[in-house]
């Protein structure tokens, strides 16, 4: 992992506007339910305990790298009313470091990076945006596949490009809503996700530790 990312791991996300979010990256991010609501299970013991709908959310998302191309899974946990994930974006195709903008570095504690008071850190988008592609491997139904707008100009400029961060977020988000309500579950997301681009081996390791420990920790958890 860290010979292959070598020399890719990427500033802190603050909505960047120089930055392409298909570009090769670790990113590690978070997505919160609506409220803040256990939708997903309880920690027992120090263990996540899922509920239907939490077994949804962690099968979709091992199933990410199946539906965008150039993605792998770094760690992930699915806690009561969010979800933690690194994904590594690894595509041949995408740009290299000489046409990548290095914006501003902030340092800081993770948790104190992941504030739930604030709604819009990071790179975020609204789930009435067309969905693109469904993460779905729970006998998808057509209406998982809603068609693409017709295509204009100033929307294609302003619209997530395909295999982005967004994209994949967006799908992943709908998948699980889609099935979690097809089986007859209420459940709604946050609108908003929060990521934080990864800048090098040692924040990469911090992370992912943090992911791995976050049920252990979940009294500690600012989302808690």
């Amino acid at each position: 992992m860290a010979d292959l990312f070598k020399n890719k791991y990427r500033i802190k996300s603050a909505r960047l506007k120089s930055w392409d979010y298909r570009w090769n990256a670790a990113y590690f991010i978070t997505i919160c339910t609506a409220n803040r609501k256990h939708y997903f299970g309880e920690i027992k013991n120090k263990k996540m305990e899922f509920s239907p709908t939490g077994v949804i959310a962690d099968i979709l998302w091992h199933e990410i790298p199946h539906h965008a191309s150039g993605v792998e899974l770094g760690n992930f946990v699915v806690m009561p009313n969010h979800i933690h994930g690194i994904l590594i974006l690894n595509n041949p195709e995408i740009p290299k470091e000489e046409n990548i903008s290095k914006g501003n570095i902030e340092e800081g504690r993770i948790e104190d990076r992941l504030d739930p008071k604030n709604d819009s850190p990071g790179n975020h988008l609204d789930d009435s945006v067309q969905t693109l592609h469904a993460t779905s491997p729970l006998s998808p139904q057509p209406q998982d596949y809603p068609q693409p707008p017709p295509k204009d100009p100033q929307m294609a400029k302003i619209s997530p490009k395909s295999n982005s961060i967004s994209t994949i977020i967006r799908s992943y988000k709908s998948a699980t809503t889609k099935h979690a309500h097809r089986l007859g579950f209420d459940f709604e997301w946050q609108t908003r996700f929060y990521d934080i681009i990864i800048r090098n081996e040692i924040s990469f390791q911090n992370i992912s530790n943090y992911i791995k420990n976050n049920p252990a920790k979940w009294k500690e958890d600012k989302f808690h």
